[in-house]
Order: structure tokens, then sequence, then C-alpha cells
């Protein structure tokens, strides 16, 4: 079973559903290609509560990036795109793909990218407006708060 398969809007949807969406999120951030183990930990100790996967607008998500051996986090801007984008929006265009959920933690009442900036590019860059997502809080309130629908 290939990654597109294993970590699709569709097997985040049944983990939900199985309430292990907090595990499907550890397993993906921990896989080949996103290959971000450390993130997975931090993600898995400091959010508990996990919703999706919703639609959500891309407007509404801040893009962060940093390098991976540091915790520090930067805006991201145009230049920092490379041709992974434009081969992942060839695919959303031509083969109808549908990318894996941005991985998305609400801090402050804001919803940041903490995986996903390639894929989020990919769609902006082929006119979509919403992009799937996972959604993790702290608490359960506070999810409960989250107008996420």
């Amino acid at each position: 079973m290939s990654s597109d398969e294993r970590f699709s809007v569709d097997t985040a949807r049944a983990a939900s559903d199985r309430g292990e969406l907090r595990a499907w999120v550890s397993r993906f951030l921990a896989s080949p290609g996103s290959d971000n183990a450390p993130l997975a930990d931090e993600l898995s100790e400091r959010l508990e509560y996990w919703v999706g996967p919703v639609e959500l607008p891309l407007s509404r998500l801040r893009r962060l990036a940093g390098p991976p051996e540091h915790p520090v986090l930067c805006a991201v801007d145009d230049d920092y795109w490379d041709d992974r984008v434009d081969d992942m929006a060839d695919r959303i265009e031509e083969d109808d793909w549908e990318p894996a959920p941005i991985i998305v933690a609400c801090r402050d009442g804001h919803l940041m990218v903490e995986d996903g900036n390639h894929r989020l590019e990919s769609l902006r860059r082929t006119g979509r407006r919403e992009a799937w997502a996972v959604v993790g809080f702290e608490t359960e309130a506070e999810a409960e708060r989250a107008a996420l629908d």
C-alpha cells in the first residue's frame, strides 16, 4: 500500500471514526515523505484532541515553516516553494489527486499549518479555495469552541 493510500482523507476519516486520529497523525508524520517523527512526538504530547478531516478555507490557514532541526517557525514567502509544488499541482489537475490532509494546530485561536505547506501551496496554485485538514487542540473545550464546520 502506498503512502497516498495509507494517508488519505478517507483513512483519516476512518481513524477519526475509530477514535484513533491522534495515532493516525503520528504515523503520518513519521512516515517516509513526511519524515518528521520529532514533530509527531511534539504534537502528540501537546495536542490531545483532534478533529477531522474537515474542509477549511485556505485563507484561514497560517503557513509557517522552519528547519527540521530547529523548533523556530518563520513566515513562508513565495520563494520557499520548489518543483515539488508544481509536481503536486500537476497531479491535482491532471489526475484528480487528493493530497493527504494538512496537519494543523490551533494556537491562540489561529489555525497554524504544522505539516503540509507544499500540499497547501499546490492546492492554492490550482485555484482551490479549501483544503482537507486534521486539526489538533490542547483542550477539549478549545476543540468544542472552534468553528470548523
